[in-house]
């Protein structure tokens, strides 16, 4: 015996709105030409593209295929598990919620699990997922999908060598504050809060 809760199994664990983040049927814009501007992991390609009013331009864009998961940990004591993050391109540490890349044939909800144990060593009681977005829509075709992870237990992290986190356990009505004062800004952890709010408030926790 652990200690810890035993996960709930979820295998089909989805919001409704994640099957609709997917290519529409009718395409206005007509593909002319397509390169690979930056290959490997984060893949940029620059299209040439006939637009309704038969002009022609030239538009740089991430493609659809990359996935992320948005994870805000609460414990069962009530409190948020957020991280403070250095990213290069800022130069600044920020506050963030749980994150990470999905990776290539991986389910969202096991991709969850290791970002939640790699970033704050945390293992989760109960799964409730979010409405899944579109970040940056006019540049990249990447989807984030945020879950609420409830019940979870501590324990060790297991950082990437270029990762510099801190885990800082809060109380969730402290996050709120930080969050309507503007101290949280990373835009994917502040929607994730936001559509979590509800379901905090249902349990009592807000």
């Amino acid at each position: 015996m652990t200690g810890k809760p035993e996960e709930q199994p979820h295998p089909d664990l989805a919001h409704p709105n994640w099957a609709g983040l997917v290519p529409g049927g009718v395409q206005p814009w007509k593909t002319l030409s397509s390169r690979v501007l930056v290959e490997g992991f984060r893949v940029v390609l620059e299209d040439r593209v006939q637009t309704p009013s038969g002009a022609e331009v030239v538009y740089q864009y991430r493609p659809r295929g990359p996935r992320a998961m948005f994870v805000l940990p609460v414990t069962a004591a009530g409190e948020a598990v957020l991280i403070r993050q250095y990213r290069y391109p800022l130069q600044s540490t920020i506050w963030e919620v749980v994150a990470g890349g999905v990776e290539r044939g991986e389910d969202l909800l096991t991709a969850a699990r290791r970002e939640l144990a790699e970033e704050v060593g945390g293992t989760a009681a109960e799964w409730i997922p979010l409405p899944g977005f579109y970040p940056q829509p006019s540049i990249s075709g990447v989807v984030f999908y945020p879950l609420l992870a409830l019940g979870v237990t501590l324990g060790d992290t297991a950082h990437e060598d270029s990762e510099v986190i801190e885990r800082v356990v809060l109380p969730l009505r402290e996050v709120y504050r930080m969050l309507e004062a503007g101290e949280i800004g990373d835009g994917p952890s502040s929607l994730t809060l936001w559509h979590a709010r509800r379901h905090l408030a249902g349990r009592g926790l807000l």
